[in-house]
C-alpha cells in the first residue's frame, strides 16, 4: 500500500504539471480542450499528452507524444500516439432503423409535440455523435452507490490507485477516465471528462487482454450532491456499457432498481452487475447473495446472459482482494474486442424510443373497433355524400324537376278548357277562406348548415376510429378545416346544378299530342259554329254531325290529356332523378375536395409514419 500510496502521490503532482503545459499550449494554438468543444477534440487531446501516462515509467512528450518521463524511478520507455480511428459505422439492420427513425421524427415533427419526438431526437444525435468517434474503442461506465467499492474496483482493472477511495462519502466527486488504447480523446470529450482527470492503466500483464477499453469511474448515483446524480444520469446516456457494481448490504437498494436497473432493462446485453466485497461474506452466503440478486434482476426485466443467451453479465468478486476480478477482466476483455457495445447500445436506445412512440403510432389502431382498419370504407364516403347531398337538397330538386316536366306536358297537351277552368280556380283560391295562417317554415339555411356539420363530424370520428390520438385529432382538424365555407358552396351548387333554367327537354311524342289536342279543341269549335249556324239558320238544320264532332272533341280532349299524362312519366322521373344525380355529384365532389380528400392525406401520412414506425421498431407487423 506504500508503494501505492507513493506513486499516486506522484501522479497528483504529475497531474498538476500536465494542467500547466496543458494551459500554456492551449493560449499558443487558440484551442481550450475542454469538454463541450463542437469538433470534440478527438485529435488534440491526446497529442497534448493530457490523459497520457504510463505509472510503471511511462515517457511523453507534450508538444510530440514522443519523449521521456520518469515516473517513479523504476523505468524508462517510448511512446508512440496513435490517430483517431475512422468512425464508427451501423450497417445492415440498425442503419435502416436509424434512417427510418429519422423519417419518422421529420414527418411527425407537425403532427406531435417537441416533448414526444424529443426521446427520437436525443437518440438520433447521440448517435450520429458516436458515429464520429472511434469505433476500436469501447466506453464502459462504472456506476454504484455509496460505499459499494466501485472506485476500488476502478482501481484494481487500472491496476493503480486512480479513483480516490476512502470512507469519506461521497468519495468521487467527479467522473474519472481510464483508456487502455490511444485515441479516445474524442469519447472523454464527449462525456465531459476533463484533461487533468484522464489516466492511463497500468501497463503490465494483462493490460493486451483490455485494449480498446475507457473505463470510466462515476460518482455515486445515490449521492447527497445533487450535481453528482446529475453526472451520472448524463454519462450513463452516452456510454456504450454499464458495470453496476452493488455490495451484499445495498444490492437490493430500490432507488437502484427502480431509477436505474428496470428503466433499462432493454438494456441488459450491454449491462455488467458485480457484486462487490464478497469477502465479507462467510460461507456460501455469497452465493445465496448472488442469487437472489439474479432474483431481483429478473424481476426488474433484465434478461441474464446465461447459457450463452444474449443478456447481462453478473458477477461476484471482490476488489480488494481480486477474487473474481479476473473473471471480470475477461469478459471486459472479449466484450471489448467484439466491438460491438456501441451499436447494441444504439439498437437498446432505438428499442426504448420506439417503446415510448408506440402509443402515439399504434396503440389506437390496433384497438376496439379499428383493429386491423385504419382510413375510410366505402361504406362511410357514401354516407358522407349521402348527407350532403341531403344537406343540399337533391331529392327535393329533383322532385321538383320531375314536377315542372310535368306540369310543363300538362301545359302543352293538356284539354284547355281544363287549364282555362284550372287557372279561374287558382285565381279565386287567394281570396277564398279566412282561416288561420298556416306557421312559417323552420329556417332551411340553418337547417342545411347543421346538416352539413353532422355530416362532416361523421365522417371526420369514422376516418378517425382506431387512429392513436394525435393522428386522431389531426384528422378532425382536417376535416373541420375543409369544412369552412362548405355550406356556401353546396347553396352555390344548388342553384348552378340545380334545375336547369328554361323549358325542360321535349320527347319526340310530344308534338303528335299537342296536334292531337289542338285537334280535338278544333273539333268542339267546329261543331259548337255548326250548331250556333243552325239555330240562327245559316246553315241547314242537321244536328247529328256537330253533335258528334262535339261529343268527339270534348271525350278526346280529355283522352289526350290522360294519355299525354300517362306517357309523361316516365321521362318527367328520368329528368327528376338526372337532376338528382348531377346534384347529388356536385355535392359530393365538393365534399370530396374539401373535406375527404384532407382527411385522406392525413390518413396518407399516418400510414407512412406507421411504415417507418415498423421499421424502427424492427417488427415485420403491428398489431
Amino acid at each position: 500500500m506504500t508503494a501505492v500510496t507513493d506513486h499516486a502521490d506522484h501522479a497528483d503532482h504529475a497531474d498538476r504539471a500536465d494542467d500547466t503545459e496543458y494551459d500554456e499550449r492551449a493560449e499558443r494554438s487558440g484551442r481550450s480542450g475542454r469538454p463541450g468543444r463542437p469538433d470534440g477534440g478527438s485529435e488534440g487531446a491526446w497529442d497534448d499528452g493530457l490523459i497520457a501516462r504510463r505509472v510503471a515509467g511511462g515517457p511523453r512528450d507534450i508538444g510530440t507524444g514522443i519523449g521521456t518521463h520518469t515516473g517513479n524511478g523504476t523505468g524508462t520507455g517510448t511512446h508512440a500516439y496513435a490517430p483517431t480511428a475512422p468512425p464508427t459505422s451501423y450497417e445492415g439492420p440498425l442503419r435502416a432503423r436509424l434512417d427510418a427513425l429519422r423519417e419518422l421524427v421529420g414527418l411527425s415533427r407537425t403532427r406531435l409535440d417537441g416533448g414526444t419526438l424529443a426521446e427520437a431526437g436525443r437518440v438520433l444525435d447521440e448517435a450520429a455523435a458516436r458515429r464520429r468517434l472511434s469505433e476500436r474503442h469501447t466506453v464502459v461506465a462504472i456506476a454504484g452507490a455509496t460505499g459499494s467499492g466501485k472506485s476500488t474496483l476502478f482501481n484494481a482493472l487500472a491496476g493503480v490507485m486512480i479513483s480516490e477511495t476512502g470512507v469519506r462519502r461521497p468519495t468521487t466527486a467527479a467522473p474519472f477516465g481510464c483508456s487502455w488504447t490511444d485515441g479516445a480523446a474524442g469519447l472523454l470529450d464527449r462525456l465531459g471528462i476533463p484533461g487533468r482527470l484522464r489516466r492511463r492503466p497500468l501497463q503490465g500483464p494483462g493490460a493486451d487482454d483490455l485494449q480498446g477499453l475507457v473505463l470510466v469511474d462515476l460518482p455515486d448515483h445515490d449521492s447527497a450532491v445533487g450535481e453528482h446524480r446529475e453526472q451520472v444520469d448524463r454519462i450513463l446516456a452516452l456510454v456504450d456499457a454499464v458495470i453496476w457494481v452493488v455490495d451484499p448490504e445495498k444490492y437490493a437498494d430500490a432507488m437502484l432498481h427502480e431509477r436505474y436497473l428496470r428503466p433499462m432493462a432493454g438494456h441488459a446485453e450491454i449491462t455488467f452487475v458485480v457484486l462487490n466485497q464478497i469477502d465479507r461474506l462467510p460461507g456460501d452466503a455469497a452465493d445465496q447473495v448472488l442469487d437472489d440478486l439474479r432474483r431481483l434482476l429478473d424481476e426488474d426485466g433484465i434478461a441474464l446472459g446465461e447459457h450463452g443467451e444474449p443478456g447481462a453479465t453478473v458477477l461476484a468478486l471482490s476488489a480488494l482482494t481480486g477474487d473474481g476480478l479476473g473473471e471480470l477482466r475477461e469478459a471486459l476483455g472479449q466484450f471489448t474486442q467484439e466491438r460491438g457495445a456501441a451499436a447494441r447500445r444504439i439498437s437498446a436506445d432505438l428499442d426504448a424510443a420506439a417503446a415510448r412512440l408506440r402509443p402515439v403510432y399504434v396503440e389506437g389502431a390496433t384497438s376496439g373497433r379499428g383493429r386491423g382498419r385504419v382510413g375510410l370504407s366505402e361504406e362511410a364516403r357514401e354516407e358522407f355524400a349521402d348527407r350532403l347531398a341531403d344537406a343540399v337538397g337533391a331529392a327535393a330538386a329533383g322532385d321538383a324537376a320531375e314536377r315542372s316536366w310535368r306540369r310543363n306536358a300538362g301545359k302543352a297537351c293538356g284539354d284547355p278548357w281544363f287549364r282555362l277552368w284550372r287557372w279561374y280556380e287558382a285565381q279565386r283560391t287567394p281570396q277564398i277562406g279566412t282561416g288561420p295562417v298556416a306557421e312559417p317554415p323552420a329556417d332551411e339555411e340553418a337547417t342545411a348548415r347543421q346538416r352539413v356539420e353532422h355530416a362532416v363530424r361523421t365522417v371526420a370520428d369514422e376516418a378517425a376510429t382506431g387512429l392513436p390520438a394525435p393522428w386522431g385529432q389531426a384528422v378532425r382538424e382536417a376535416a373541420v378545416r375543409g369544412a369552412e365555407g362548405l355550406p356556401e358552396a353546396l347553396d352555390e351548387l344548388a342553384v348552378t346544378a340545380g334545375v336547369p333554367a328554361g323549358r325542360p327537354p321535349r320527347p319526340g311524342w310530344w308534338p303528335v299530342a299537342v296536334l292531337a289536342q289542338a285537334a280535338m279543341t278544333m273539333l268542339q269549335i267546329v261543331g259548337g259554329l255548326w250548331l250556333v249556324g243552325q239555330i240562327i239558320g245559316v246553315a241547314q238544320p242537321n244536328l247529328g254531325v256537330p253533335a258528334l264532332l262535339m261529343l268527339a272533341g270534348i271525350v278526346g280532349g280529355p283522352c289526350v290529356e290522360w294519355a299525354s299524362r300517362m306517357a309523361a312519366r316516365g321521362p318527367a322521373r328520368r329528368y327528376g332523378l338526372d337532376v338528382e344525380r348531377r346534384l347529388r355529384e356536385a355535392a359530393a365532389g365538393c365534399g370530396r375536395a374539401r373535406v375527404l380528400d384532407p382527411v385522406a392525406a392525413e390518413l396518407l401520412r399516418y400510414r407512412e409514419v406507421r411504415e417507418q414506425y415498423v421499421r424502427v421498431a424492427g417488427a415485420p407487423s403491428i398489431g
